[in-house]
């Protein structure tokens, strides 16, 4: 999955499980599930991520998915959005020492980057329900770029009660993606859209 990036994975998985529980970013409890739950989880999105495409990663927290990504793929340049401090504070820490230079992070919500920036693809993991997230998301999204949501179950659901938003957004809803599934139970849901 990882192929020459996966020392980079394992020291991020370590900082993770060291540095990410004593700050209260991730629960102890997770460290057994690092890779198949954390790591893996978000690596698999990658595969939907047109080659060099810039992607923003909004509610970054720990880094998931946002740092897998560039971890496993240095082609993309990935920009972490994340409003608190001592998030972005670990985000730089680990950037630093995994020394990643597709990275940049900012600190502050995706509302204050709308009319500022915009990205080939807008991606994010346990955030906020698909209609907030899609009002906080597309207008990032560059016309012809994509909407990555991570969902899980109720994917589905969530797309019909989100379709006024993101029709409202300029988004088209394209498909419920399921990645991963020849080695992660259950597979990734990721919602599609693309922006018009």
């Amino acid at each position: 999955m990882f192929s020459d990036a996966l020392p980079l994975a394992s020291s991020y998985a370590d900082l993770l499980a060291t540095d990410g529980i004593v700050r209260g970013l991730i629960g102890p409890r997770e460290v057994p599930r690092l890779w198949d739950r954390h790591l893996l989880n978000c690596a698999v999105v990658t595969d939907a991520v047109p080659q060099g495409a810039s992607v923003a990663d909004i509610g970054s927290g720990a880094g998931l998915p946002g740092l897998v990504m560039a971890i496993r793929r240095p082609d993309v340049h990935v920009t972490l959005i994340e409003p608190l401090l001592r998030r972005t504070s670990f985000l730089e820490e680990v950037v630093g020492v995994l020394e990643l230079k597709n990275v940049r992070i900012r600190r502050g919500r995706a509302e204050e980057l709308h009319g500022v920036a915009t990205f080939d693809v807008v991606t994010s993991r346990a955030v906020a329900p698909l209609d907030r997230l899609s009002r906080w998301s597309l207008p990032l999204v560059r016309s012809g770029g994509l909407f990555l949501a991570m969902k899980g179950s109720s994917a589905e659901d969530e797309v019909q009660a989100a379709r006024t938003a993101i029709v409202k957004g300029g988004g088209l809803f394209l498909d419920v993606l399921e990645l991963g599934g020849e080695f992660l139970d259950p597979p990734v849901r990721v919602v599609k859209i693309a922006k018009k």
